[in-house]
């Protein structure tokens, strides 16, 4: 309720009652008083947005350079065929393709072309795990024995250890050894074939939760999971619950299935010639690399990444919920810091990396945020990565064994962003944080009467001092000279944020963060003086 709101009722009270008795009407008028001193301040949040109308056209223009990349690369690199698309804002908006899915057939690569895409499947069987949290059969805390229970015959490494759960199994974290490349030749395995291993106990690398360690084990226990609690094969749930809501309707488990003149053969380059791989059949371990696709149906899957950001109020309209998909997104295992990471075009660049749900997440210097994944596979290679906060992702697949698709789309990535220019989305200030920065305005640089406004929180006073205040503000408002101007807050969050007054001879930056109260108050503040 607002002030004018609550003031407004308190007038058609005083109308209804004006004849009736005055004592009654007094503490009618005291108990509607009382209310409206706790009125509260009611949060409105925006999602961030894009501001550049050119973004799209800027995007566009990237495309040719890429396209070289990509012929350069592949051609270096003895790719035999590769498909390759850009999703923009969710749309499959530019492909490209290069050589053949069949050498010998000179079956030329498309983007309607079915490569199997290894390890980009984990993600498909991490969101199947969450869809069924969120249909209440399972949590991801739960031990994972409860849905295998073989798994008990596997002595820990100590006895103190915590049991695995489904949760330490979706972040590689069930202290399972990295399997790779054991785990690739598994792909066909039975289910009874997966319990044995169980049955006859695991060797163990470390306790459960200590650490992370890439485990294609680890996943093809989440896929027997989901036959567990679903009732069907996770083939058949994950078909069923995100396949077809999607329209993927050229994706496949078993490669028989796939239509010839679709189907990319995989190969390996042995001896300065093309070797063709035998293809494994669906079992399983496809629940950690098994799933056939195509650049096509690929970017329906990515825009469905890309819709679960920003948080916003909008109906859900995908087969999982847009929380469960950014918590999937979440680094939850950190796995590395790479200190000597450079870009693509030789400028250093540290980043840091970590292991989500079924994905890879990756932060570089400038803040940029990564979220995809790898596959490789005897006889293939492929990797996608999307920039949530940007609106953009590539994908690429290649029929060669283990081939390195992530540089060139590293590289894609870098060029698009330094030959457009493009922005990350700008968040919109809140009501309250507008609110608090006229306030703090009207302080400055006297700070005249400040305690008495009431929109600093308890510690203020504690921790910043009047005269202090006053000096430092005097001081920056005279190097500054006359005030021109004055730029929109530039918001962190709900919360916290700062903006420029401009002067003439510098400007100056404040900053301030609010408190979790309601209404928030002013808790934390800095000022800077800035050359302009």
């Amino acid at each position: 309720m607002s002030i004018f709101a609550c003031f407004l009722n308190q007038i058609k009270i005083i109308c209804i009652l004006k004849h009736r008795n005055l004592l009654v009407m007094k503490y009618k008028l005291i108990f509607l008083f009382s209310i409206c001193s706790f009125i509260t301040f009611a949060q409105s949040y925006k999602p961030p947005v894009f501001t550049d109308a050119n973004r799209s056209k800027k995007i566009a223009a990237t495309f040719d350079v890429i396209d070289q990349l990509y012929k350069d690369y592949a051609a270096a690199n003895h790719w035999p065929g590769l498909a390759y698309g850009i999703v923009v804002d969710g749309q499959l908006v530019h492909t490209g393709n290069i050589g053949y899915t069949d050498l010998v057939n000179k079956t030329a690569a498309s983007s309607k072309s079915a490569f199997r895409i290894a390890s980009m499947t984990k993600s498909f069987t991490a969101m199947a795990i969450l869809k069924l949290r969120d249909e209440g059969k399972l949590k991801l805390d739960d031990p994972a024995s409860m849905y295998v229970p073989e798994m008990k015959n596997s002595k820990l490494l100590t006895k103190d250890a915590s049991a695995i759960t489904i949760r330490n199994l979706l972040t590689h974290a069930a202290g399972y050894p990295e399997d790779n490349p054991w785990g690739d030749r598994q792909l066909a395995d039975s289910d009874e074939e997966l319990l044995n291993i169980y049955r006859k106990g695991l060797s163990f690398s470390n306790d459960p939760g200590l650490g992370y360690e890439y485990s294609n084990l680890g996943f093809a226990t989440l896929g027997y999971i989901i036959k567990k609690v679903s009732g069907k094969t996770y083939e058949d749930y994950i078909t069923e619950n995100i396949l077809k809501p999607l329209g993927m309707n050229h994706t496949y488990w078993e490669y028989t299935k796939v239509p010839k003149e679709q189907l990319a053969l995989g190969y390996r380059w042995l001896n300065n010639e093309w070797v063709e791989q035998p293809l494994l059949h669906d079992g399983s371990y496809g629940a950690m690399g098994g799933l056939i696709t195509t650049i096509e149906d690929f970017s329906k899957y990515m825009a469905l990444h890309m819709a679960a950001r920003p948080p916003r109020d909008d109906i859900e309209t995908g087969p999982v919920k847009r929380s469960s998909i950014r918590e999937m997104q979440y680094p939850w295992d950190v796995s590395a810091l790479n200190l000597a990471a450079k870009l693509t075009n030789g400028k250093p660049c540290p980043t840091v990396s970590a292991y989500c749900y079924g994905l890879r997440w990756t932060k570089d210097c400038d803040n940029r945020i990564y979220v995809g994944h790898t596959g490789g596979l005897p006889g293939f290679g492929s990797q996608w990565n999307i920039l949530p906060e940007y609106g953009i992702g590539i994908v690429s697949f290649v029929n060669l064994t283990y081939a390195n698709a992530g540089f060139p789309n590293k590289q894609a990535l870098d060029t698009l962003l330094a030959l457009s220019g493009i922005q990350p989305r700008v968040l919109p200030a809140s009501a309250i944080l507008n609110k608090r920065k006229s306030e703090l305005i009207k302080l400055l640089p006297n700070w005249d009467n400040a305690k008495a406004s009431n929109i600093f929180a308890q510690n203020f006073w504690m921790d910043y001092f009047p005269d202090k205040l006053k000096a430092e503000a005097t001081e920056a408002f005279a190097k500054a000279g006359k005030i021109t101007g004055l730029s929109e807050i530039i918001a962190l969050n709900q919360l916290r944020g700062s903006f420029i007054m401009q002067g003439e001879k510098a400007n100056i930056k404040i900053s301030f963060t609010l408190t979790p109260e309601n209404p928030a108050l002013i808790q934390e503040y800095h000022l800077e003086v800035l050359g302009n």
